[in-house]
């Protein structure tokens, strides 16, 4: 599969995925939890066939149980602090990717890069708790739905059939104006802080696409997914801290 025939593809499930787990906030915490955890699961079991790493089961169970960890955490404990037990359930998913390669033994292959790739995944894993975060921070809108219209617009362009001299640039230009023109429409968001938001989504977005474009032309069917759904559900994070430190 070419890389642009992945951009849009793995596009394709990043915006179904944001879709579940931001359109399932609208029916409660437990609710948005499930759906969080379900995507979790996906990214975690899809993340080692991404990367062609050995031991796909083991470490992407451990992905998986990272963000789902992080999940829970963030629905059900008390705020206002909804993410602070995320950073534990993210060292506790590296210490368990360390010691599945030290369990496989030495000889085995590519153990380094397992453990770092699977770290890797439990980081993104683990942050996509942000979106459950941020509604329950300021509610179903406000900087939920600015940052959900913000990442479908990136990802958007991100589809273009251009390099990604030209995509990237874009990219964070068009999330930079899409943020407070939603800010504006359907939230009470100023100008700055959604800017603000948008550019810094479109950056982190445009990157991945750009990693997108180097991996080899087989990747497996779980490996575009995750490769889809994993920046952009981490994206989650970066709305709740926005939200914290720029308008709430």
């Amino acid at each position: 599969m070419k890389a642009w025939t992945r951009s849009v593809a793995s596009g394709a499930v990043a915006i179904a995925g944001i879709g579940v787990a931001v359109g399932s906030s609208m029916g409660g915490t437990v609710a948005q939890f499930i759906s969080v955890a379900v995507v979790a699961v996906v990214v975690g079991f899809g993340w080692p066939h991404f990367l062609g790493i050995p031991a796909k089961k083991t470490n992407g169970a451990v992905v998986a149980l990272a963000g789902v960890a992080s999940a829970a955490a963030a629905a059900f404990v008390p705020g206002p602090e909804y993410l602070a037990w995320t950073p534990l359930a993210i060292a506790a998913g590296v210490m368990a990717a360390v010691v599945v390669q030290l369990i496989r033994g030495t000889g085995q292959s590519h153990r380094l890069e397992s453990a770092f790739g699977t770290s890797a995944g439990v980081l993104l894993c683990g942050l996509g708790a942000g979106w459950i975060a941020t509604a329950r921070l300021t509610g179903a809108g406000s900087m939920l739905l600015v940052a959900a219209i913000t990442t479908v617009v990136a990802l958007l362009i991100g589809m273009i059939r251009w390099p990604d001299t030209i995509v990237g640039p874009l990219a964070i230009v068009f999330s930079g104006l899409a943020a407070p023109l939603a800010g504006l429409v359907f939230a009470d968001i100023t100008v700055l802080p959604a800017t603000i938001a948008g550019v810094v989504i479109g950056a982190v977005l445009a990157a991945f696409r750009a990693l997108n474009s180097t991996r080899p032309d087989r990747v497996a069917a779980l490996g575009f997914v995750a490769l889809g759904l994993a920046p952009a559900f981490a994206v989650g994070a970066i709305a709740y801290f926005m939200d914290r430190m720029l308008v709430v």
